[in-house]
């Protein structure tokens, strides 16, 4: 993201243009990680850690990390010995993240055409940014064409609680308290209010477990996280 968006809704609506998408990323590059961190009261450190876990990464294996933004993701897999490729598409974040992490082989590209050959990952990872990719399909199929038979897919994004009371406390926060505090700790809280709007367009886990399996892979199955404010969706790569 480089300039904040004027008006959020326009890209939330999953009907999104690319390059404002882009934009808008890197323009709260710099700042991003600890606004993340305040907004989700630093419930984003166990999120991470839960992705890792379900990811499962031997030292060796090779892990795609869509969506890896400065890094923060990709980290914990480089330091237990994984060759994990960090992936963005905002140029932004790829510059943050190669100043943070020099070691780290940032690559910019975009989850609808990835830079990559077919089956040359053991596993694919995405966290919170399945929801900005301009077309979820294509992007869920692209991840299965660079992942080898049998390897493995997660996918870690906001979702919908299904308690009828943090439901609402939920939204009620994506509506008020989120837009507050990102005016006091980023300095483009539109890109902020982009996020409020963009969750509440995002589908139910069900259909984004659906949406999942049709794109070619198999033992779809998902794990609510922080009582479903997230959701971790894992996957297999079908056998050709």
């Amino acid at each position: 993201m480089t300039e904040p968006v004027s008006r959020p809704q326009e890209l939330a609506d999953l009907s999104k243009r690319p390059q404002q998408v882009s934009a808008m990323f890197d323009g709260v590059a710099e700042r991003y990680d600890v606004t993340n961190d305040v907004l989700s009261a630093g419930q984003d450190r166990l999120w991470r850690r839960a992705v890792v876990r379900a990811v499962d990464a031997r030292p060796g294996e090779r892990v795609l990390d869509l969506a890896a933004g400065t890094g923060t993701s990709s980290e914990p897999f480089a330091d237990r010995g994984v060759h994990v490729v960090p992936c963005d598409f905002s140029l932004g974040m790829v510059r943050t993240g190669k100043r943070r992490r020099p070691d780290l082989p940032f690559v910019a590209g975009d989850a609808t055409r990835l830079p990559f050959a077919d089956g040359v990952f053991d596993a694919v990872t995405i966290s919170f940014g399945l929801r900005n990719v301009v077309d979820v399909d294509r992007a869920l199929r692209e991840m299965a064409r660079v992942t080898r038979p049998g390897g493995r897919l997660v996918v870690c994004e906001f979702s919908t609680p299904p308690n009828r009371l943090v439901r609402g406390a939920y939204g009620a926060y994506l509506r008020r308290g989120l837009p507050r505090v990102a005016r006091l700790v980023s300095s483009h809280d539109g890109a902020y209010g982009y996020l409020a709007e963009s969750i509440g367009a995002w589908p139910a886990q069900p259909e984004l477990a659906r949406r999942v399996a049709a794109a070619g892979w198999e033992r779809v199955a998902w794990r609510d996280l922080s009582a479903g404010v997230v959701a971790l969706h894992r996957g297999v790569r079908a056998a050709n």
